[in-house]
């Protein structure tokens, strides 16, 4: 089976830091960063270049500040892009 390889990018000046995302990454990719961002929250970094792509950090994201990317042979995919939520949530990821 071939590994899968994915990125994510977090709008560090939304992030508030709530550490939902670390606890949700199964591959242990996520930290909270020594510096605050312009709200004087500590925002969420990446740590480990070890992510799948899993999207279980946008997931659990409240400010969906997390965008999830999967590697695909020749370039980066868009898997999942949580934004403006106000109620129920239903999420179908593109194998």
């Amino acid at each position: 089976m071939a590994k899968v390889k994915g990125d994510i990018v977090i709008d560090i000046e939304k992030c508030k830091g709530c550490e939902l995302c670390i606890a949700a990454c199964p591959q242990g990719t996520l930290e909270k960063s020594k510096h605050v961002n312009q709200k004087g929250y500590l925002y969420i970094v990446k740590v480990e270049d070890n992510c799948t792509g899993c999207a279980n950090c946008a997931l659990v994201c409240p400010d969906a500040v997390i965008t999830v990317y999967r590697q695909t042979s020749k370039a980066k995919q868009q898997v999942a892009k949580i934004s403006n939520v106000t109620g129920d949530l239903t999420v179908t990821v593109k194998e």
